[in-house]
C-alpha cells in the first residue's frame, strides 16, 4: 500500500483513515465521488455534479490554495490506511460571513457509506480543531439530508433547530462544544 497520506503534509490521522490535503492524483476518484448526484445533492447552494477530470482537477487545485490561505482546517481527502482508497471527503472551514464559527462537514463515496468513515473523520477533525484552540464547531445540514444528520448525533452535536443564516438555504444547525465527549470519543485515539 502507498501511503501517501503519512507525510507531513498530514493533517491528522483516525484509528482506520490518514486524513490529508487533496492530490491531483487523487482526481479520478474526486470525480467518481462528486459526479454521483446522491453526493453532489446535499453540496453547496446550487447543488451540481462534477462532470470532468479537468473539473476535478480544478477544484482539487482550488481547495489545495485555499487549505494554504486558512488560518485553520482545510477541505481534506480522507484516505484508508488498510489500501490506500480515498473515501471522500472532510472539511473544517469558517462559515460564511464568520472568521470565528467553524464548520465541519463531510462527503463521502457511496462505497464507503455506512462503515463509520464519516463519523470516525469528522471526529478527527472536531480534535483537530480543540487542538487548535477552537472551543465550539457547527454543523449545518439539509433538512432531508438523514444520512448526515444521523452523523451529527453520533458526534453527540446539539441540535439547535433550523436555521437561514448560512448558505441562503434553510438548514439544521448543529454544534458541539470541547469537553463535550459523546458516542465514539475513543475514535479520537490512534
Amino acid at each position: 500500500m502507498s501511503d501517501s497520506g503519512s507525510g507531513s503534509d498530514t493533517a491528522f490521522h483516525t484509528p482506520r483513515c490518514v486524513v490529508r490535503p487533496w492530490d491531483l492524483a487523487d482526481a479520478p476518484r474526486f470525480l467518481d465521488t462528486y459526479r454521483r448526484w446522491e453526493v453532489a445533492q446535499w453540496l453547496g447552494t446550487h447543488p451540481k455534479t462534477v462532470e470532468t477530470l479537468d473539473e476535478a482537477k480544478a477544484r482539487i487545485t482550488a481547495w489545495t490554495e485555499q487549505n494554504h490561505a486558512a488560518s485553520l482546517g482545510g477541505r481534506w481527502a480522507v484516505q484508508r490506511r488498510e489500501d490506500g482508497l480515498v473515501l471522500g471527503t472532510v472539511v473544517l472551514i469558517p462559515l460564511p460571513d464568520s472568521e470565528s464559527e467553524i464548520e465541519v462537514s463531510w462527503h463521502f463515496h457511496p462505497d464507503a457509506w455506512g462503515q463509520g468513515f464519516a463519523t470516525e473523520a469528522a471526529y478527527g477533525a472536531l480534535r483537530y480543531a480543540y487542538d487548535h484552540g477552537v472551543e465550539e464547531v457547527l454543523a449545518v445540514v439539509r433538512p432531508d439530508n438523514h444520512r448526515s444528520l444521523a452523523v451529527c448525533r453520533r458526534l453527540n452535536m446539539e441540535h439547535l433547530g433550523r436555521t437561514t443564516r448560512y448558505y441562503g438555504l434553510e438548514l439544521e444547525l448543529f454544534r458541539v462544544r470541547r469537553g463535550a465527549g459523546g458516542h465514539g470519543s475513543n475514535m479520537l485515539n490512534d
